[in-house]
């Protein structure tokens, strides 16, 4: 078990899809060693599910308030959860 991971759900609203939101936020988790996932909802948003080390997840939270050069963040909603400790690396999700 993998001690001192953190897990932390993320609603990213704004100019966030079509702007390369998920594959810049997949760069972004690997680079922190985090795994989890990224998709983009139904009504504009972005979701994501981030878990590693409590200073990479403050590190990638930091970044999604900005987001790549052509997003614009408009509202983030950060929700704190219980590890899982059971995925590998981080996927962007269809």
């Amino acid at each position: 078990m993998r001690q001192g991971h953190e897990r932390v759900r993320v609603r990213v609203e704004g100019l966030v899809q079509g702007v390369w939101f998920r594959a810049s936020t997949q760069r972004e988790a690997q680079s922190f060693e985090i795994t989890g996932w990224v998709r983009n909802e139904p009504d504009g948003a972005v979701l994501l599910e981030a878990e590693g080390r409590p200073e990479a997840l403050e590190e990638l939270l930091s970044w999604l308030r900005d987001g790549p050069p052509q997003a614009r963040v408009d509202a983030m909603d950060v929700t704190w959860l219980e590890p899982t400790l059971n995925e590998a690396g981080f996927q962007v999700l269809r």
